[in-house]
């Protein structure tokens, strides 16, 4: 019988279709048998692994799955191993016990723009530039010393804040208090870094800067096929390194322009009146103190300026959409802080241990970072009795440990009492609260961050009186979030009724979330 034209195509075609088929065979079970000694995980698809799992809130995903394969979990995503540790006691394995191996970073592409990752506090693997840069942060940062020199200039910039909401009070005009808490930590670190206020609470820069953080944010959390299949980043099949670099070069700008003006005014002297954070970088820099360069220091503002303004913006407004949703926590707060006369200062913060309570909650229901920033292993090492292999990525699931009902009780209500007789806290040594994570990678900024958020929320609290109007109900409160390197508020439209007595005169306002800028808005009534 004479073979068709068709009948040739697919005889031609057959030995190609038994390659491939053998391929993913061979591939699928060499997966499979290194999989043996890994820790548990939802089985692979081939080549493109587990990413079909992750949706746009991979936290909550990932510790749905963890439920069914335990607290340290495989997940391949395309090319990337990645264990998921979701326990307090694997985490202090992995970040106290194997600390130096398990102390590189997964380079997200996004971050590899201007080769942030190259001179970044945050991306740089444990190296001696890392230490370099690690010691200067400590020495010239965040000493406890530097920090109690520029009390008076905090108390200055929330004392700003809550004028800014007065005057817009009496003006009858709407006020976003999110952007307003953002432009608060801002020149919070700008005065601390620059002596100047980086923008003011109606400047263009204050609501770019904003716009622009949570945007390098959202990209750098955010699943991206080229990290997972790196061949892709090439291409840029999501256009998320393009992004990126547009974002982060604009803020590069605003850096270069500050540390140029400050090298061009000639104040970088011994004699220098200025005690700032940048004068001591660039005074290192002029010494041949070859620890640290120009290019360092841009870098080094850009890790603190994103993380810095965004994760403590983002947990003040949880602070305050938890205490509008569980009212009488708030009234609580709120008699603490009324029981103390005049003005809340950083000194005080001590005598409030219900505000604390209310912070560290705040931190275990919404940690900044869900997943901490992620790990790399430099070499194998052993957890639980599983291998954790070499150049594996390891996330350790935050958000999934603060909703632990093995853990906490009632793990899903915003309950502060339960750390009014515990002595858990937030420094990197209780396992189960870690929102800055732990061993020599924990966050370099957690004594700025850990004064700002208290100083913001008692001042905030001390100064207005809340409740919900219109009838709403707490219940009718939607407290969604949107995932990105941090955690956001989305869908958030509900209104609560304020009242202020300055001066013996009373204010009524609205304070309004909208989506889906999870802005906070007061408006007078």
């Amino acid at each position: 019988m004479k073979e068709t034209g068709a009948d040739m195509d697919y005889l031609n075609f057959l030995p190609l279709l038994c390659f491939i088929w053998a391929c993913i065979h061979v591939f699928t079970s060499y997966k499979l048998g290194r999989r043996k000694s890994l820790p548990p995980g939802p089985r692979p698809l081939p080549f493109i692994g587990n990413i079909f799992q992750l949706g746009d809130k991979p936290h909550q995903d990932l510790a749905k799955l963890s439920k069914t394969f335990g607290p340290l979990m495989t997940l391949e995503l395309g090319s990337l191993t990645t264990i998921v540790i979701s326990s307090p006691d694997l985490a202090k394995e992995a970040l106290i016990k194997h600390d130096q191996a398990l102390s590189s970073r997964t380079i997200p592409g996004n971050v590899r723009v201007y080769n942030h990752h190259n001179n970044s506090v945050v991306w740089l693997p444990s190296s001696t530039h890392w230490r370099n840069l690690r010691k200067i942060s400590a020495t010239q940062m965040f000493t406890v010393q530097r920090l109690d020199a520029s009390q008076e200039v905090r108390r200055k910039k929330v004392q700003q804040l809550l004028d800014f909401v007065y005057e817009n009070c009496k003006k009858d005009q709407a006020i976003d208090i999110g952007q307003a808490a953002f432009t608060t930590a801002l020149n919070l670190m700008s005065s601390t870094f620059f002596s100047i206020d980086l923008a003011g609470y109606s400047s263009d820069i204050s609501h770019e800067f904003n716009d622009l953080v949570v945007k390098i944010m959202e990209q750098s959390g955010r699943p991206n096929l080229a990290d997972y299949f790196p061949i892709l980043s090439l291409v840029d099949p999501q256009g998320a390194y393009k992004r990126t670099k547009i974002y982060t070069e604009r803020l590069l700008q605003i850096f270069d322009g500050i540390i140029n003006d400050r090298i061009a005014s000639g104040r970088t002297s011994k004699v220098s009146q200025s005690h700032d954070v940048l004068e001591s970088l660039l005074m290192l820099v002029k010494e041949g103190n070859s620890e640290i360069s120009l290019l360092d220091i841009k870098h080094l503002l850009l890790d603190y300026f994103v993380a810095g303004t965004d994760t403590t913006t983002r947990t003040l407004e949880w602070a305050m959409a938890e205490l509008l949703h569980n009212p009488e926590k708030l009234a609580k707060a709120k008699g603490e802080l009324r029981a103390f006369e005049g003005v809340v200062q950083e000194a005080d913060l001590s005598k409030f241990p219900y505000l604390q309570a209310i912070v560290k909650e705040t931190f275990r229901l919404h940690p900044p970072a869900p997943f901490l920033v992620p790990r790399k292993a430099e070499s194998e090492v052993e957890i639980s009795r599983f291998r954790i292999p070499k150049n594996a990525q390891i996330l350790v699931n935050v958000w999934a440990m603060g909703r632990d009902a093995s853990i906490w009780q009632n793990p899903y209500s915003f309950e502060p009492e339960r750390f009014l007789d515990s002595k858990i806290d937030v420094r990197g040594r209780d396992f189960e609260l870690i929102p800055f994570g732990a061993g020599r990678r924990i966050c370099p900024g957690l004594p700025l961050a850990h004064r700002m958020v208290h100083l913001m929320l008692a001042s905030l609290i001390h100064s207005f009186e809340w409740k919900l109007a219109n009838g709403m109900k707490a219940k009718d409160m939607d407290m969604n979030e949107t995932f990105g390197l941090t955690l956001r508020k989305t869908e958030l439209s509900w209104q609560s009724h304020i009242s202020i007595k300055p001066k013996q005169q009373t204010f009524s306002f609205h304070f309004l979330f909208l989506y889906p800028e999870s802005k906070l808005y007061l408006m007078n009534l």
